[in-house]
């Protein structure tokens, strides 16, 4: 599976009726990270493979804005 993307992980949360948008761009990222957790833990996400790469995505995003936070 190839890695997915910051916007793939967003639109991943959205198949599940998961809209995330706090106006902080590194609050979605928390917020939306707690949402994939807690879509693995419920066992809606199947695919392992889909859990560690959306949460790859969101962290990589989080770890940009912790370096550039006008990003």
């Amino acid at each position: 599976m190839k890695p997915m993307s910051f916007t793939e992980a967003k639109e991943l949360l959205r198949t599940f009726g998961i809209v995330i948008y706090t106006g902080n761009a590194l609050g979605d990222c928390i917020l939306m990270e707690d949402e994939i957790m807690e879509l693995h833990q419920a066992g809606l996400l199947g695919d392992p493979d889909i859990f560690r790469s959306a949460l790859m995505a969101v962290r990589k995003r989080k770890t940009e804005l912790n370096q550039n936070p006008y990003k």
